[in-house]
């Protein structure tokens, strides 16, 4: 399943990601951080998915979690995905799969499977949901409550 499973420390990555930006995991250390990994950029769920969450940006600020979307695709591609739909959470690209593997979200046949992978403040994985198969995704509301339950358990 991989090597981040709920309570222990989350992988550190540096990935080059939108925005000319070097996203590293510990940069958000006293944040709470939702990964979302996604098949491909363009693709018909993923565009629905990220969309969703340009639609409900203000939603999503009010979380107070940093949200950063993983996929294999090259950072050129995740810019020109970002620029086409308005996409307004950064979009880092993982091209080996290397995170995408330490997380467990990679399938048998290499395909990065859809999931949200929660991090506490202290760097701890708190939450992983990942999608055996990926016609769907996990909603701004759905993240919320999820982060408001830990939240809840972590006070």
């Amino acid at each position: 399943m991989g090597k981040a499973h709920v309570g222990e420390p989350a992988p550190e990555f540096e990935l080059p990601g939108t925005g000319g930006q070097t996203y590293r995991l510990s940069d958000y250390r006293g944040r709470w951080v939702v990964l979302a990994f996604y098949p491909g950029d363009f693709t018909t769920v993923c565009t629905r998915q990220f969309c969703s969450y340009r639609d409900r940006d203000r939603e999503l600020a009010a979380l107070d979690a940093e949200v950063l979307g993983i996929s294999p695709q090259g950072v050129e591609s995740h810019e020109r995905f970002t620029t086409e739909h308005g996409l307004t959470v950064p979009l880092l690209a993982d091209e080996d799969k290397q995170v995408a593997r330490e997380y467990g979200v990679l399938g048998p046949a290499g395909f990065v499977r859809r999931a949200i992978v929660i991090v506490d403040p202290e760097g701890l994985v708190r939450h992983r949901d990942v999608a055996l198969v990926g016609l769907s995704y996990r909603s701004v509301d759905e993240i919320g409550a999820e982060l408001g339950a830990l939240r809840r358990q972590a006070a």
